[in-house]
């Protein structure tokens, strides 16, 4: 199960000048490839005008390279979206995704200057990026009697549990959010607290 971590907090953008050419490297949060993809596409509409707009992403935990992508977007292979990419996977962050956008000078960078000014880019924008720490959460659906409210709701703040619905019948229906990690013993200790006679159902999988 997917641990902590930290990712963007918010979409962080910097620019620098190198050899007359404009870089602006921005960073967003991308807790799926979709959502990456959308972000890549906004930059680009938004410096529709420029002449690169190179990108890479990291969907999952820090250094994770199970749903990674990058793009030179018209630079020499490898100039750009590797160099990127490279930063992000041992930036510490995850569910990141960074577009460098480039206004050309006229002055040639040559391959290595490319990779220093679109890794430097990332690493840069990098350094002043607000994070956030990323707690994986479940849904859980509570179905109890009337007598045994008091006790749910006491357990609810040791388990950093939060309830996101609730439903009154002929019993109390909730449904509960809480960090995947407290999952069981959660369940546990609402099981014992009610003598058995709480039905727990997991509604949903991982949350973000």
């Amino acid at each position: 199960m997917a641990s902590r971590y930290l990712v963007p907090a918010a979409v962080w953008r910097v620019e620098e000048e190198i050899k007359r050419s404009r870089f602006i490297t921005t960073i967003g949060y991308a807790p799926t490839v979709e959502e990456a993809r959308g972000f890549i596409a906004s930059v680009r509409r938004e410096f529709s005008d420029a002449h690169h707009n190179c990108w890479a992403y990291v969907v999952g935990p820090p250094g994770a390279t199970a749903q990674i992508g990058m793009s030179d977007d018209g630079e020499p292979h490898g100039s750009a979206g590797r160099p990127m990419l490279t930063v992000l996977l041992h930036s510490g962050v995850g569910d990141i995704c960074a577009v460098v956008t480039r206004y050309f000078g006229g002055v040639l960078l040559g391959v290595g200057g490319l990779v220093r000014a679109y890794s430097g880019g990332v690493q840069l924008a990098l350094s002043s990026l607000p994070t956030r720490r990323r707690v994986p959460t479940v849904l859980l659906d509570v179905l109890l009697d009337y007598s045994a409210v008091t006790l749910l709701q006491r357990l609810l703040p040791t388990y950093e549990a939060g309830i996101v619905a609730q439903e009154f019948g002929v019993d109390a229906g909730f449904r509960i959010e809480l960090p995947v990690s407290r999952l069981d013993a959660f369940c546990d200790a609402l099981i014992e607290a009610t003598h058995g006679q709480a039905l727990l159902e997991v509604a949903t999988g991982e949350q973000r």
